[in-house]
């Protein structure tokens, strides 16, 4: 049999039933179009997240107080809690680690910010002037903090979260008085916009001089973090290894288990998260695929159906020397058209659906090449296996017992 007449005979067969071969598509292209939407949701959280880290900086290691305890250890003091970092910590990393390009260290606490009759209450950060070139942050009006400031000076820069709280969207709120607590600061500047992450919005701060925090909030030498800037990812664990060496030796440390830091490396979070999200996104993709099985199997009910209708149709076919491969191609051929075609379709409306929800529901959605190439195979494979086996009972039906066929 020529392919060019089975491909017309194929269409002619699924056209003479269009209701029919309609709704059996209709399973593949619900299945199909359900892998490809949940499929671009698991890729694009994993792309959202992993932007969203690579913003907090590149290259980064954090050193922060108090010990990270694993599976079945002792409990120890947190991050938060524990009191184990001070100044002069960071200023040994500077000195002692090559590699460190920059050192930021930092005081976080959360003060309640008031500006007229508007108050928001927000975590205030103390840092340096080296904090704006860690965490990658531009300046959307006036400047950052800098090292001309005069030690505890009371200015402070604002992100642009906690600035529409306190002054209206899009204001420039440069040369005003805020007041943090009971002290009264002058805005010198606001940060563009990053979208929030999984450690917290960066647009819902306010920076102080590191000074300043440890004079008016905190009265210590206490850090809260240490953020270092390795000069490359491959030099990332050498540096870890340095500064954890450092560390224990500073706090007169010799087991290292016992250590009273963490250092936290920017590729382990990476590589942490896309593993989960990975998962995640074969999870949704699975769940989707059920309905891929449910579409399957309408095609087998129909192509058996569809057997039994035209039964004495084979048998005059076989009587006129049609061979068992020629009705199997027929009927194959039937049952992988109608997937492929669901298959399509389905790609389409699962692009509409991704497309969807990205716009309006506030998500990042990501359609690649790769699911689509996915979800078209599995169209595919779906048609073969599924319809094989009624293509193998038409096959093997006796041509004069389905001449005989009422």
């Amino acid at each position: 049999m020529l392919y060019r007449d089975l491909l017309e005979e194929t269409f002619l067969a699924i056209l003479s039933n269009k209701v029919r071969s309609g709704l059996t598509a209709l399973g593949i292209v619900i299945g199909i179009g359900s892998v490809v939407a949940m499929m671009s949701i698991g890729q694009g959280a994993t792309a959202d997240i992993t932007s969203n880290i690579q913003s907090l900086g590149s290259n980064l290691l954090i050193v922060s107080p108090g010990s990270q305890g694993g599976v079945g250890s002792n409990v120890r003091q947190g991050q938060g809690s524990a009191q184990t970092l001070v100044l002069s910590d960071s200023d040994a990393i500077k000195e002692n680690i090559s590699s460190a390009v920059s050192v930021a260290p930092t005081v976080s606490t959360k003060k309640q910010v008031i500006y007229k009759t508007n108050n928001t209450n927000t975590s205030i950060y103390g840092v340096d002037a080296e904090y704006l070139v860690i965490k990658n942050l531009e300046m959307e009006f006036g400047n950052f903090i800098s090292d001309s400031v005069k030690r505890n000076s009371r200015v402070a820069v604002l992100g642009p979260t906690a600035r529409d709280d306190l002054f209206g969207e899009n204001v420039d709120p440069v040369g005003e008085s805020i007041k943090i607590d009971t002290q009264k600061f002058t805005v010198i500047g606001v940060t563009q916009a990053k979208g929030g992450t999984g450690f917290g919005s960066s647009d819902d701060l306010i920076y102080i001089p590191l000074t300043t925090a440890q004079t008016y909030f905190t009265g210590s030498e206490v850090l809260s973090n240490i953020s270092v800037q390795v000069e490359s990812e491959e030099l990332m664990v050498v540096a870890q290894n340095e500064i954890n060496t450092l560390l224990l030796e500073r706090h007169k440390i010799s087991n290292s288990e016992e250590a009273d830091f963490s250092i936290m490396n920017q590729s382990d979070i990476m590589d942490t998260v896309s593993s989960v999200t990975g998962a995640l996104t074969l999870l949704l993709g699975a769940i989707a695929g059920i309905s891929l099985v449910v579409g399957g199997i309408g095609i087998m009910n129909m192509m058996l159906t569809t057997v039994t209708e035209r039964t004495r149709e084979i048998g005059l076919r076989k009587s006129l020397g049609a061979k068992r491969k020629d009705i199997t191609m027929q009927f194959l051929m039937e049952s992988i058209v109608l997937t492929v075609v669901g298959g399509v379709i389905g790609i389409f409306f699962g692009w509409a659906v991704s497309w969807l929800v990205g716009k309006f529901g506030d998500m990042t959605t990501v359609v690649t090449f790769s699911s689509i190439f996915l979800s078209f195979g599995v169209s595919a494979f779906i048609g073969l296996v599924f319809g094989y086996y009624p293509a193998r009972n038409a096959a093997s039906l006796n041509p004069i017992e389905a001449l005989r066929y009422e």
